[in-house]
């Protein structure tokens, strides 16, 4: 039971998140050295507001919509893989073997 509590706190966090910043919800294809920058800016900018607002609108809205749900709501048993995710998975696995490859020799 601790997991699946757990796992709703942190399906909540990642949905304020993407509520307040919408680069966070869109595909990315920027590199993973910039992304993790990213998220990270969204994580700092989110706590400062939270610092400077104890009232934070977007938050008590998402509380609203989510306090009627339980724990037995939708559950997500799998996430379907999409061609233009496993091709760039592919490219860059390629490209990171290609160098590993390439600083050996």
């Amino acid at each position: 039971m601790k997991h699946c509590l757990a796992r709703n706190v942190i399906e909540r966090c990642f949905g304020l998140l993407k509520g307040r910043w919408a680069i966070l919800r869109t595909k990315s294809f920027y590199p993973v050295k910039i992304q993790c920058r990213i998220i990270t800016a969204c994580c700092l900018l989110h706590n400062h507001i939270r610092r400077e607002m104890p009232i934070d609108p977007l938050e008590n809205e998402l509380s609203e919509v989510t306090s009627g749900q339980g724990l037995d709501g939708d559950v997500i048993r799998y996430v379907e893989t999409s061609d233009i995710w496993s091709t760039w998975r592919d490219d860059l696995a390629k490209e990171m073997f290609n160098k590993w490859r390439g600083a050996r020799h």
